[in-house]
Protein backbone atom coordinates (compact mmCIF):
# COMPACT_ATOMS: atom_id res chain seq x y z
CA UNK A 1 0.00 0.00 0.00
CA UNK A 2 2.88 2.37 0.72
CA UNK A 3 4.24 1.83 -2.56
CA UNK A 4 1.45 2.56 -4.37
CA UNK A 5 0.31 5.74 -2.63
CA UNK A 6 3.95 7.03 -3.72
CA UNK A 7 3.25 6.45 -7.61
CA UNK A 8 1.42 9.11 -9.47
CA UNK A 9 1.24 10.10 -12.92
CA UNK A 10 3.32 12.44 -14.62
CA UNK A 11 1.24 15.10 -17.79
CA UNK A 12 -1.19 11.81 -17.96
CA UNK A 13 1.90 9.55 -19.81
CA UNK A 14 4.46 8.03 -17.22
CA UNK A 15 3.67 6.47 -13.33
CA UNK A 16 6.81 7.85 -11.80
CA UNK A 17 7.09 5.42 -8.96
CA UNK A 18 10.29 4.76 -6.48
CA UNK A 19 13.05 6.73 -5.40
CA UNK A 20 16.28 5.48 -7.35
CA UNK A 21 18.83 8.00 -5.94
CA UNK A 22 19.39 11.68 -5.23
CA UNK A 23 21.79 14.68 -5.44
CA UNK A 24 22.13 18.45 -4.61
CA UNK A 25 19.14 19.53 -6.96
CA UNK A 26 17.61 16.40 -8.38
CA UNK A 27 15.84 13.17 -7.70
CA UNK A 28 15.95 10.46 -10.04
CA UNK A 29 12.78 7.77 -9.98
CA UNK A 30 12.18 4.96 -11.52
CA UNK A 31 9.43 5.19 -14.07
CA UNK A 32 6.88 3.64 -16.34
CA UNK A 33 5.64 4.41 -19.87
CA UNK A 34 1.84 4.19 -19.49
CA UNK A 35 1.12 3.83 -23.48
CA UNK A 36 3.94 1.43 -23.53
CA UNK A 37 4.85 -0.14 -20.47
CA UNK A 38 8.50 1.29 -20.96
CA UNK A 39 10.44 1.34 -18.16
CA UNK A 40 12.29 4.73 -17.93
CA UNK A 41 14.14 6.85 -15.18
CA UNK A 42 12.68 10.02 -14.04
CA UNK A 43 15.14 13.26 -13.14
CA UNK A 44 13.32 15.66 -11.46
CA UNK A 45 15.40 19.44 -10.73
CA UNK A 46 13.61 21.81 -8.61
CA UNK A 47 13.76 25.01 -10.35
CA UNK A 48 13.89 27.49 -7.94
CA UNK A 49 16.89 26.14 -6.50
CA UNK A 50 18.74 25.77 -10.07
CA UNK A 51 17.80 29.33 -10.70
CA UNK A 52 19.67 30.38 -6.57
CA UNK A 53 22.54 28.67 -7.24
CA UNK A 54 23.13 30.09 -11.25
CA UNK A 55 22.78 26.62 -12.79
CA UNK A 56 20.03 27.74 -15.58
CA UNK A 57 23.11 27.55 -17.86
CA UNK A 58 24.03 24.41 -16.89
CA UNK A 59 21.10 22.61 -17.26
CA UNK A 60 20.30 23.93 -20.63
CA UNK A 61 23.53 22.89 -21.78
CA UNK A 62 22.67 18.92 -20.52
CA UNK A 63 19.88 18.63 -22.22
CA UNK A 64 21.70 20.34 -25.46
CA UNK A 65 24.34 17.77 -25.20
CA UNK A 66 21.78 14.45 -24.37
CA UNK A 67 19.60 15.25 -27.25
CA UNK A 68 23.07 15.51 -29.45
CA UNK A 69 24.67 12.54 -28.65
CA UNK A 70 21.94 9.74 -28.69
CA UNK A 71 24.37 6.49 -29.43
CA UNK A 72 23.96 2.80 -28.30
CA UNK A 73 26.71 3.17 -25.23
CA UNK A 74 24.90 6.83 -23.90
CA UNK A 75 22.19 7.03 -21.59
CA UNK A 76 19.30 7.96 -23.83
CA UNK A 77 17.22 11.42 -23.14
CA UNK A 78 13.22 10.62 -24.27
CA UNK A 79 11.67 13.64 -23.40
CA UNK A 80 11.75 16.34 -21.15
CA UNK A 81 9.16 18.09 -19.43
CA UNK A 82 8.25 21.44 -16.85
CA UNK A 83 5.72 22.46 -14.87
CA UNK A 84 5.97 26.26 -13.27
CA UNK A 85 8.55 24.80 -10.46
CA UNK A 86 10.38 21.52 -11.80
CA UNK A 87 11.72 20.40 -14.91
CA UNK A 88 11.55 16.84 -14.96
CA UNK A 89 13.75 14.53 -17.97
CA UNK A 90 12.26 11.12 -18.86
CA UNK A 91 15.62 8.84 -19.65
CA UNK A 92 16.43 5.41 -20.68
CA UNK A 93 15.92 3.19 -17.55
CA UNK A 94 19.83 0.92 -17.12
CA UNK A 95 18.80 -1.90 -15.20
CA UNK A 96 22.39 -2.78 -14.15
CA UNK A 97 23.35 -0.30 -12.23
CA UNK A 98 26.66 1.67 -11.89
CA UNK A 99 30.25 -0.58 -13.48
CA UNK A 100 31.84 1.20 -10.63
CA UNK A 101 29.67 -1.78 -8.05
CA UNK A 102 30.86 -4.34 -10.57
CA UNK A 103 35.05 -3.38 -9.70
CA UNK A 104 34.00 -2.76 -6.32
CA UNK A 105 34.09 -6.51 -6.08
CA UNK A 106 37.03 -6.78 -7.98
CA UNK A 107 39.33 -6.32 -10.81
CA UNK A 108 37.67 -7.36 -14.26
CA UNK A 109 39.30 -9.63 -16.60
CA UNK A 110 41.08 -8.49 -19.71
CA UNK A 111 38.21 -9.70 -21.63
CA UNK A 112 35.68 -8.21 -19.86
CA UNK A 113 37.74 -5.07 -19.16
CA UNK A 114 38.56 -4.63 -23.18
CA UNK A 115 34.75 -4.76 -23.65
CA UNK A 116 33.58 -2.21 -21.33
CA UNK A 117 36.55 -0.21 -22.31
CA UNK A 118 35.73 -0.53 -26.27
CA UNK A 119 32.29 0.69 -25.37
CA UNK A 120 33.07 3.28 -23.79
CA UNK A 121 35.59 4.50 -25.98
CA UNK A 122 32.87 4.17 -29.16
CA UNK A 123 30.46 6.62 -26.98
CA UNK A 124 33.20 9.31 -25.79
CA UNK A 125 34.34 9.53 -29.73
CA UNK A 126 31.10 9.64 -31.01
CA UNK A 127 30.33 12.73 -28.15
CA UNK A 128 33.70 14.38 -29.37
CA UNK A 129 32.43 13.99 -32.87
CA UNK A 130 29.70 16.56 -32.11
CA UNK A 131 31.88 18.73 -30.43
CA UNK A 132 31.08 17.40 -26.61
CA UNK A 133 33.87 17.01 -23.91
CA UNK A 134 31.90 15.16 -20.94
CA UNK A 135 34.70 15.75 -18.44
CA UNK A 136 33.09 13.86 -15.49
CA UNK A 137 33.96 10.25 -16.54
CA UNK A 138 35.14 8.00 -14.20
CA UNK A 139 32.75 4.37 -13.64
CA UNK A 140 30.03 5.68 -11.18
CA UNK A 141 28.70 7.32 -14.32
CA UNK A 142 29.14 4.48 -16.57
CA UNK A 143 26.45 2.40 -16.19
CA UNK A 144 25.40 -1.29 -17.26
CA UNK A 145 22.22 -2.98 -18.41
CA UNK A 146 20.92 -6.26 -18.22
CA UNK A 147 22.87 -7.04 -21.52
CA UNK A 148 26.02 -6.57 -19.89
CA UNK A 149 26.09 -3.26 -22.10
CA UNK A 150 27.84 -0.16 -21.09
CA UNK A 151 25.93 3.32 -20.95
CA UNK A 152 27.67 6.71 -20.76
CA UNK A 153 25.49 9.06 -18.07
CA UNK A 154 25.50 12.52 -15.97
CA UNK A 155 26.87 15.40 -18.68
CA UNK A 156 26.02 17.67 -16.00
CA UNK A 157 29.70 19.15 -16.08
CA UNK A 158 29.95 18.67 -19.99
CA UNK A 159 31.01 21.29 -22.47
CA UNK A 160 30.15 22.70 -26.20
CA UNK A 161 32.23 24.45 -28.41
CA UNK A 162 30.36 27.77 -27.48
CA UNK A 163 32.34 27.29 -24.03
CA UNK A 164 35.79 27.79 -25.41
CA UNK A 165 37.75 30.90 -25.07
CA UNK A 166 39.25 33.38 -27.27
CA UNK A 167 42.19 30.95 -27.34
CA UNK A 168 40.05 27.79 -28.57
CA UNK A 169 40.70 25.74 -24.97
CA UNK A 170 38.55 25.10 -21.62
CA UNK A 171 38.98 26.96 -18.73
CA UNK A 172 36.55 25.31 -15.97
CA UNK A 173 38.46 23.45 -13.62
CA UNK A 174 36.18 20.55 -13.06
CA UNK A 175 35.65 16.07 -12.60
CA UNK A 176 37.01 14.43 -10.33
CA UNK A 177 40.70 14.65 -9.27
CA UNK A 178 41.41 10.92 -9.56
CA UNK A 179 40.21 10.68 -12.78
CA UNK A 180 41.21 14.08 -13.89
CA UNK A 181 43.67 15.28 -16.59
CA UNK A 182 46.66 16.88 -14.95
CA UNK A 183 46.50 20.09 -17.89
CA UNK A 184 42.80 20.34 -15.74
CA UNK A 185 44.63 20.57 -12.69
CA UNK A 186 46.55 23.01 -13.42
CA UNK A 187 44.38 25.68 -14.47
CA UNK A 188 45.82 26.52 -17.84
CA UNK A 189 42.90 25.87 -20.33
CA UNK A 190 42.81 22.92 -21.71
CA UNK A 191 40.92 20.40 -24.80
CA UNK A 192 38.15 18.75 -23.57
CA UNK A 193 38.48 15.70 -26.00
CA UNK A 194 42.24 15.35 -24.95
CA UNK A 195 41.33 15.63 -20.99
CA UNK A 196 38.95 12.71 -21.60
CA UNK A 197 41.00 10.70 -22.93
CA UNK A 198 43.29 10.83 -19.93
CA UNK A 199 39.92 9.65 -17.75
CA UNK A 200 39.39 7.08 -20.44
CA UNK A 201 42.97 5.74 -19.12
CA UNK A 202 42.78 6.06 -15.98
CA UNK A 203 39.19 3.88 -15.80
CA UNK A 204 40.81 1.20 -18.26
CA UNK A 205 43.54 1.31 -15.76
CA UNK A 206 40.81 0.52 -12.52
CA UNK A 207 38.70 -2.14 -14.28
CA UNK A 208 41.95 -4.71 -14.65
CA UNK A 209 43.83 -3.24 -11.47
CA UNK A 210 40.45 -2.97 -9.09
CA UNK A 211 42.27 0.51 -7.72
CA UNK A 212 43.44 3.96 -8.69
CA UNK A 213 46.90 4.16 -10.38
CA UNK A 214 47.15 7.85 -9.14
CA UNK A 215 46.36 7.84 -5.34
CA UNK A 216 47.74 9.14 -1.59
CA UNK A 217 45.79 9.91 1.52
CA UNK A 218 47.63 13.39 1.08
CA UNK A 219 45.72 15.16 -1.95
CA UNK A 220 48.92 17.25 -2.78
CA UNK A 221 50.86 14.05 -3.28
CA UNK A 222 48.45 12.44 -5.13
CA UNK A 223 48.34 15.58 -7.54
CA UNK A 224 51.79 15.74 -8.24
CA UNK A 225 52.02 11.91 -9.51
CA UNK A 226 49.19 13.19 -11.50
CA UNK A 227 51.18 16.20 -12.99
CA UNK A 228 54.26 13.67 -13.11
CA UNK A 229 51.95 10.47 -14.55
CA UNK A 230 53.90 8.48 -12.37
CA UNK A 231 52.06 4.87 -11.25
CA UNK A 232 53.16 1.31 -11.64
CA UNK A 233 51.48 -1.44 -13.47
CA UNK A 234 50.27 -4.64 -11.48
CA UNK A 235 52.39 -7.84 -12.77
CA UNK A 236 49.00 -9.32 -13.70
CA UNK A 237 48.41 -6.54 -16.69
CA UNK A 238 50.23 -8.06 -20.35
CA UNK A 239 52.65 -5.82 -22.33
CA UNK A 240 49.87 -5.16 -24.87
CA UNK A 241 47.70 -3.31 -21.98
CA UNK A 242 50.68 -1.49 -20.45
CA UNK A 243 51.76 -0.17 -23.90
CA UNK A 244 48.33 1.00 -24.31
CA UNK A 245 47.54 2.47 -20.69
CA UNK A 246 51.32 4.42 -21.53
CA UNK A 247 49.99 6.29 -24.51
CA UNK A 248 47.07 7.05 -22.59
CA UNK A 249 48.24 8.62 -18.85
CA UNK A 250 50.82 10.95 -20.83
CA UNK A 251 51.01 14.30 -19.06
CA UNK A 252 51.69 15.89 -22.26
CA UNK A 253 48.43 16.71 -23.92
CA UNK A 254 49.68 17.21 -27.25
CA UNK A 255 51.80 13.68 -27.33
CA UNK A 256 48.60 11.80 -25.57
CA UNK A 257 47.29 9.41 -27.55
CA UNK A 258 44.37 10.44 -29.82
CA UNK A 259 40.77 8.48 -29.82
CA UNK A 260 41.17 7.63 -33.68
CA UNK A 261 44.82 5.81 -32.69
CA UNK A 262 43.09 3.97 -29.67
CA UNK A 263 40.41 2.25 -32.18
CA UNK A 264 43.52 0.91 -34.34
CA UNK A 265 45.34 -0.34 -31.16
CA UNK A 266 45.29 -4.19 -31.75
CA UNK A 267 44.91 -4.73 -28.28
CA UNK A 268 41.48 -2.76 -28.68
CA UNK A 269 40.61 -4.14 -31.70
CA UNK A 270 40.17 -7.75 -30.37
CA UNK A 271 37.06 -8.33 -30.95
CA UNK A 272 35.76 -4.94 -31.59
CA UNK A 273 32.53 -4.26 -33.28
CA UNK A 274 31.27 -1.01 -34.54
CA UNK A 275 27.85 -0.10 -32.72
CA UNK A 276 25.20 0.68 -34.86
CA UNK A 277 24.54 4.50 -34.46
CA UNK A 278 20.84 5.30 -33.71
CA UNK A 279 19.07 6.75 -36.37
CA UNK A 280 16.25 8.73 -34.66
CA UNK A 281 14.39 11.94 -35.91
CA UNK A 282 14.28 15.18 -34.18
CA UNK A 283 11.20 16.48 -32.64
CA UNK A 284 10.01 19.90 -31.78
CA UNK A 285 11.11 20.36 -28.15
CA UNK A 286 7.80 21.73 -27.57
CA UNK A 287 6.28 18.59 -28.17
CA UNK A 288 7.85 17.38 -24.70
CA UNK A 289 7.35 20.59 -22.44
CA UNK A 290 4.12 22.22 -20.67
CA UNK A 291 4.46 25.78 -20.63
CA UNK A 292 6.58 27.82 -17.00
CA UNK A 293 2.82 28.52 -15.80
CA UNK A 294 2.13 25.59 -15.47
CA UNK A 295 -0.62 25.52 -18.25
CA UNK A 296 -1.27 22.55 -20.24
CA UNK A 297 -1.70 22.97 -24.20
CA UNK A 298 -3.05 20.25 -26.71
CA UNK A 299 0.10 19.54 -28.80
CA UNK A 300 -1.82 17.29 -30.80
CA UNK A 301 -1.70 18.51 -34.66
CA UNK A 302 -4.70 18.17 -36.99
CA UNK A 303 -4.31 15.66 -39.71
CA UNK A 304 -5.76 15.89 -43.19
CA UNK A 305 -5.30 13.63 -46.28
CA UNK A 306 -5.23 16.78 -48.58
CA UNK A 307 -3.27 18.98 -46.58
CA UNK A 308 0.12 19.29 -44.42
CA UNK A 309 -0.70 19.12 -41.07
CA UNK A 310 -1.42 22.52 -39.28
CA UNK A 311 1.23 23.96 -37.03
CA UNK A 312 0.05 24.64 -33.89
CA UNK A 313 0.08 28.88 -33.59
CA UNK A 314 1.63 28.37 -30.19
CA UNK A 315 4.37 26.25 -31.20
CA UNK A 316 5.22 28.66 -34.04
CA UNK A 317 5.41 31.67 -32.11
CA UNK A 318 7.91 29.35 -29.56
CA UNK A 319 9.99 28.11 -32.28
CA UNK A 320 10.37 30.96 -34.28
CA UNK A 321 11.17 33.70 -31.60
CA UNK A 322 14.44 33.34 -29.94
CA UNK A 323 13.27 36.08 -27.22
CA UNK A 324 10.38 33.17 -25.42
CA UNK A 325 11.10 32.33 -22.69
CA UNK A 326 10.22 28.56 -23.16
CA UNK A 327 12.08 27.63 -26.51
CA UNK A 328 15.16 29.34 -24.90
CA UNK A 329 15.29 27.30 -21.79
CA UNK A 330 14.49 23.77 -23.55
CA UNK A 331 15.48 24.07 -27.38
CA UNK A 332 18.48 23.10 -28.46
CA UNK A 333 20.24 26.01 -29.54
CA UNK A 334 22.65 24.35 -31.78
CA UNK A 335 19.77 23.32 -34.17
CA UNK A 336 19.44 27.41 -35.18
CA UNK A 337 18.68 27.33 -39.14
CA UNK A 338 16.81 23.89 -39.45
CA UNK A 339 13.51 25.85 -39.82
CA UNK A 340 11.96 27.83 -42.34
CA UNK A 341 8.37 30.10 -43.00
CA UNK A 342 7.48 29.90 -46.71
CA UNK A 343 4.43 31.90 -48.16
CA UNK A 344 4.38 29.15 -51.11
CA UNK A 345 2.43 26.28 -50.93
CA UNK A 346 3.16 23.35 -49.64
CA UNK A 347 3.29 21.07 -52.79
CA UNK A 348 5.34 23.60 -54.62
CA UNK A 349 8.09 23.26 -50.88
CA UNK A 350 8.00 20.08 -51.57
CA UNK A 351 9.13 19.80 -55.29
CA UNK A 352 11.59 22.61 -54.52
CA UNK A 353 13.26 20.49 -52.11
CA UNK A 354 12.84 17.31 -54.38
CA UNK A 355 14.59 19.04 -57.72
CA UNK A 356 17.51 20.17 -54.85
CA UNK A 357 17.81 16.88 -53.23
CA UNK A 358 18.53 15.43 -56.97
CA UNK A 359 20.93 18.12 -58.25
CA UNK A 360 23.12 17.11 -55.03
CA UNK A 361 22.70 13.47 -55.29
CA UNK A 362 20.47 12.82 -52.40
CA UNK A 363 17.76 10.05 -52.54
CA UNK A 364 14.46 11.42 -51.83
CA UNK A 365 11.92 8.81 -49.95
CA UNK A 366 8.73 10.09 -48.95
CA UNK A 367 7.97 9.07 -45.45
CA UNK A 368 4.02 10.60 -45.69
CA UNK A 369 2.06 13.46 -46.79
CA UNK A 370 3.98 16.55 -47.03
CA UNK A 371 7.05 14.52 -45.28
CA UNK A 372 10.35 13.07 -47.01
CA UNK A 373 13.60 11.83 -46.60
CA UNK A 374 16.54 13.13 -48.17
CA UNK A 375 19.40 10.40 -48.24
CA UNK A 376 22.91 11.19 -48.95
CA UNK A 377 24.78 8.40 -51.12
CA UNK A 378 28.48 9.08 -49.80
CA UNK A 379 29.32 8.47 -46.69
CA UNK A 380 30.39 10.93 -44.28
CA UNK A 381 32.06 11.17 -40.75
CA UNK A 382 29.29 9.37 -39.38
CA UNK A 383 28.10 7.42 -42.22
CA UNK A 384 25.33 9.15 -44.68
CA UNK A 385 23.56 11.56 -43.79
CA UNK A 386 19.92 11.72 -43.61
CA UNK A 387 17.76 14.62 -43.33
CA UNK A 388 13.87 14.81 -42.84
CA UNK A 389 12.15 17.69 -44.57
CA UNK A 390 7.94 18.59 -43.45
CA UNK A 391 6.22 21.44 -44.21
CA UNK A 392 3.34 22.51 -41.65
CA UNK A 393 0.33 24.62 -41.98
CA UNK A 394 0.21 27.48 -39.95
CA UNK A 395 -2.60 30.07 -41.76
CA UNK A 396 -3.79 29.80 -45.41
CA UNK A 397 -0.73 31.39 -46.97
CA UNK A 398 1.91 30.33 -44.53
CA UNK A 399 3.77 27.50 -44.44
CA UNK A 400 7.02 25.96 -42.17
CA UNK A 401 9.17 24.20 -43.25
CA UNK A 402 11.20 22.11 -40.43
CA UNK A 403 14.45 20.16 -41.17
CA UNK A 404 16.47 17.59 -39.13
CA UNK A 405 19.16 15.37 -39.31
CA UNK A 406 18.01 11.38 -38.99
CA UNK A 407 21.77 10.09 -38.98
CA UNK A 408 24.76 11.18 -40.17
CA UNK A 409 27.56 14.07 -38.80
CA UNK A 410 26.11 17.30 -37.37
CA UNK A 411 28.65 19.09 -38.81
CA UNK A 412 27.72 17.66 -42.34
CA UNK A 413 24.63 18.50 -41.55
CA UNK A 414 24.84 22.03 -40.77
CA UNK A 415 26.51 22.80 -44.12
CA UNK A 416 23.86 21.26 -45.94
CA UNK A 417 21.37 23.59 -44.28
CA UNK A 418 23.74 26.54 -44.72
CA UNK A 419 25.39 26.15 -47.85
CA UNK A 420 22.96 23.65 -49.73
CA UNK A 421 19.47 24.55 -48.74
CA UNK A 422 19.34 27.83 -47.73
CA UNK A 423 20.88 29.47 -50.87
CA UNK A 424 19.00 27.31 -53.39
CA UNK A 425 15.69 27.87 -51.75
CA UNK A 426 15.89 31.33 -51.19
CA UNK A 427 13.71 32.71 -53.68
CA UNK A 428 10.73 30.33 -51.85
CA UNK A 429 11.94 31.41 -48.05
CA UNK A 430 10.13 33.89 -46.04
CA UNK A 431 12.48 33.88 -42.85
CA UNK A 432 15.42 31.34 -41.84
CA UNK A 433 15.00 30.17 -38.20
CA UNK A 434 18.01 31.49 -36.23
CA UNK A 435 18.80 34.08 -38.97
CA UNK A 436 20.52 36.34 -36.40
CA UNK A 437 22.65 33.44 -35.33
CA UNK A 438 24.25 32.39 -38.52
CA UNK A 439 26.15 35.47 -39.87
Amino acid sequence: MAEASERHTLFGKYEKGRLLGQGTFAKVYYGRNLSTQESVAVKVVDKERIRKEGLMDQIKREISVMRLVRHPNVVELKEVMATKRQIFFVMEYVKGGELFAKVAKGKLGEDDGRRYFQQLISAVDFCHSRGVSHRDLKPENLLVDENGDLKVSDFGLSALPEQLWNDGMLHTQCGTPAYVAPEVLRRKGYDGAKADIWSCGVILYVLLAGYLPFQDENIIKMYRKVFKAEYEFPPWFSTDVRRLISKLLVADPDRRITMAAIMRNPWFQKGFTVPVAFSIEATSSLDEIETHCGCEFDWELKRSNSKPDFYNAFEFISSMSSGFDLSTLFEDERRSGSMFTSKCSASSILSKIESLAKKLNFKVVNLKDFKVKLQGKSEGRKGKLSVTAEVFEVAPEVAVVELAKSSGDTVEYRKFCEEDVRPALRDIIWSWRGENDCH
